[in-house]
């Protein structure tokens, strides 16, 4: 009696040492496959205009948004194939039911057919071209880059990398944005249109091209998410995901209203968390969201915070580009 648990023991740990080494390597594997290395793409083809991507991308006439019936799909393309997000009831933000996304891979023949009966449209000029009021301080309207350090006009737009010369507090902004086709990259590869806009210089809020991507770990188990949801389009860069996926396709042009209430300083110790609001595309994506820190993804840490500071429309080596670009100082609601 006093002699079985001890060969049941030994054979546990025979076990063990016998299979614990496979196990291990099965854990690593699976780790491996979740955290993928994320490769640079520098000369990755890169379109900024709908008229050459036409010209000069098969299948390009493929990406975008459709609808048949109570359904609506999103098709973007990556590594040579087509990413494609199936949703019930309407599009993320605009009648999606909530119900789990269908999502598939397809060829270039393969894509042809699967669009096939559906109803490509376009939603861009639903979310854009809100009008400053009057009181409002024009950014940006085309015609002159006055209010920015380092602005470069193309093509009648304003390029990523331009800062404002005036410094804000608590405002609206609303800007209008367009990222761009970069088709090679895998899917939430953040070389995919890379940029941001930063309140104060310190907070922020994400843009990349993330459409057609489902934030659930479920739409992820057979590929490796590059990065994380918090550092997708809309996000508060590392701090917090966006209520929802709203982006449009690269090239459409999309909209963005930040309002932002600084952070408060006395005797150099901060008493007050800055507090921001965002709309996506006429979807509210942060709603009052207390900041406990600035933002900031690289070895130096979050950006220290301010209670005042410039509007940036970072470069981050992709050609994102603005348009429409206004300003109401002191008017934020988002501690209201």
């Amino acid at each position: 009696m006093t002699t079985r648990p001890q060969v049941s023991v030994c054979l546990f740990a025979l076990f063990l040492l016998v299979l614990g080494p496979v196990c291990g390597a099965m854990a690593a594997d699976t780790t491996a496959k979740a955290k993928p290395k994320i490769h640079p793409y520098p000369d990755a083809v890169v379109w900024t205009t709908t008229a050459k991507a036409q010209a000069e991308f098969d299948g390009f006439e493929f990406v975008g948004e459709f609808v048949r019936d109570d359904q609506a799909m999103q098709v973007t393309p990556s590594e040579g194939r087509f990413y494609v997000s199936v949703f019930q009831g309407g599009f993320p933000g605009a009648g999606w039911n909530g119900k789990p996304v269908m999502h598939e891979w397809s060829d270039r023949e393969g894509i042809e057919s699967r669009v096939a009966g559906w109803q490509k449209i376009d939603r861009s000029a639903s979310v854009v071209g809100k009008k400053p009021p009057a009181d409002a301080i024009v950014l940006f309207d085309g015609t002159n880059t006055n209010a920015w350090q380092n602005g470069k006009i193309e093509d009648g737009v304003l390029k990523a990398g331009a800062r404002t010369k005036a410094t804000f507090q608590d405002f609206r902004l609303y800007l209008e944005f367009q990222i761009p086709l970069k088709p090679e990259p895998p899917i939430s590869h953040p070389h995919r249109g890379n940029s941001g806009v930063f309140a104060v210089g310190a907070y922020e809020v994400q843009i990349s091209d993330n459409f057609g991507l489902d934030p659930s770990p479920l739409a992820w188990q057979d590929m490796g998410m590059l990065k994380p949801v918090n550092t997708w389009c809309g996000s508060i860069y590392g701090i917090r995901e966006a209520d929802g996926n709203v982006c449009l396709p690269p090239l459409a042009w999309q909209s963005m209203e930040i309002d932002f209430t600084a952070a408060r300083f006395e005797d150099g110790k901060k008493i007050q968390s800055a507090v921001i609001s965002v709309t996506q595309n006429g979807v509210l994506i942060h709603d009052r969201v207390e900041l406990p820190e600035g933002t900031g993804g690289g070895p130096a840490g979050p950006r220290p915070e301010v209670s005042e500071g410039p509007i940036y429309l970072q470069n981050h080596g992709n050609p994102n580009r603005f348009r429409n670009i206004w300003i109401v100082p002191g008017s934020s609601t988002a501690h209201q």
